[in-house]
């Protein structure tokens, strides 16, 4: 704690008898100044402990809201989930406990059926949480419309083709497909190695219908709480029937859809709770209108057969690293709005990159540039982007040396 200042000396008038008028005069005046400085002062130090009063205020105000709020009891998450006449059912999470309570007419009048609400101790429910705060909704990403075009995808042509077969053609064209009288397949499961294009291919498909694209990696839907990963996935389904005609893209699918196992833990339950959500949504596929499925893995030998039978993931596309001729394809896609010098030749350059995914050529390309950037010049050369291979394999080959802790 910080101590008060301390007060000036009091001014002090002493007049001699002897003094002359003049000498009393001035000696006044001093006094005078004396009396002013001393005054200055003490507004200074009143000010000051004004300033300290005021702080000290708002302190005391804050320490009294939080008193209040470590007074306040803690509210619990629950999901409702059925309205009654005598009031809401309600399940809390964590415990799975179902309890019928009792509901403000304010509150019911904006409650539905699936919301998650706060309860307390009591499990009277006290507010309906914000959708737009909720965990489940920032586990997705949705754009309108992305950018990305088939142009944008070198080396993938017969991917393409066959994606714009099982997902385009049937949003564009609906009509042909009833005319010939078949099905259009359920879903595509894109499968390969990392940075081979396959999230590139379904935004392309999704900017060339127009449709909303709804992404979620496979590890969001893997949740704590139960039944949490089920309502994800139904809300991912929901979400995408609002937004139709739309594409759900799940990436990393084996992330909840590996092969059962007999482990009893609650998590590997939890996960095939999940699974098995996503397959029933899957099976109610004829009802979704105009929704596609896409989804992506790169350990398919890890995936249930269930995901895989027919009327669920009906079109198979394996992703591999790109061909000579897809690296070629791919550099040009990544450098033409590069200024490369004359002796840069893109397709014999290729040919040194053999097993280099798509991603791993467009970091190349970035790499080529900055080595142009530290040489000081505008132009990349052909030496660029060698150096920059050599680049790419020495972080590849760092990245794969194990790392041994003491």
């Amino acid at each position: 704690m910080s101590r008060s200042p301390s007060l000036p000396e009091r001014p002090r008038l002493e007049l001699d008898p002897d003094m002359t008028p003049d000498e009393r005069l001035e000696a006044l005046r001093e006094h005078f100044k004396e009396i002013v400085q001393v005054n200055e002062q003490l507004t200074e130090q009143l000010d000051a402990a004004r300033d300290r009063q005021h702080d000290l205020t708002d302190e005391v105000d804050q320490l009294e809201r939080e008193n209040e709020t470590l007074k306040t009891s803690s509210l619990y998450i629950a999901t409702a989930e059925e309205l009654t006449d005598d009031g809401v059912v309600v399940k809390q999470h964590g415990n799975n406990q179902e309890v019928l309570t009792e509901v403000s007419p304010s509150i019911r009048d904006g409650l539905e059926a699936g919301d998650r609400v706060a309860i307390n101790d009591s499990f009277g429910v006290k507010q309906i949480l914000d959708p737009e705060t909720d965990a489940r909704a920032q586990a997705m990403q949705v754009d309108g419309s992305p950018d990305v075009s088939y142009s944008d995808i070198g080396g993938l042509e017969e991917q393409i083709r066959e994606v714009r077969e099982a997902v385009e053609e049937p949003l564009v064209n609906a009509e042909q497909f009833r005319e010939v009288g078949i099905e259009p397949p359920s879903g595509v499961l894109l499968h390969g190695p990392p940075g081979t294009g396959k999230t590139m291919l379904a935004k392309a498909v999704a900017n060339e219908t127009d449709a909303t694209f709804i992404k979620m990696a496979g590890s969001e839907l893997v949740r704590k709480f139960i039944g949490e990963g089920a309502r994800l996935v139904r809300d991912l389904f929901e979400l995408a029937a609002e937004r139709e005609p739309a594409i759900i893209f799940i990436d990393e699918i084996d992330a909840i859809a590996a092969k059962r196992t007999e482990s009893k833990t609650s998590g590997d339950a939890e996960v095939q709770r999940t699974m098995m959500q996503l397959l029933s949504e899957m099976d109610g596929f004829d009802e979704r209108g105009e929704i596609r499925i896409i989804a992506a893995t790169n350990r398919f030998d890890m995936l249930d057969r269930a995901i895989l039978r027919p009327g669920r993931f009906d079109r198979l596309i394996e992703v591999p690293n790109p061909d000579v001729e897809g690296r070629e394809r791919i550099l040009e896609i990544h450098t033409q709005e590069m200024n490369l010098d004359d002796d840069v030749d893109l397709g014999a350059f290729a040919t040194e990159t053999d097993g280099l995914s798509g991603a791993e050529l467009a970091s190349l390309a970035t790499e080529a540039g900055m080595f142009a950037i530290r040489d000081g010049r505008t132009t990349v050369q052909q030496a660029d982007l060698h150096d920059a291979l050599e680049k790419i394999e020495a972080d590849d080959d760092a990245s794969s040396v194990p790392v041994a802790f003491a």
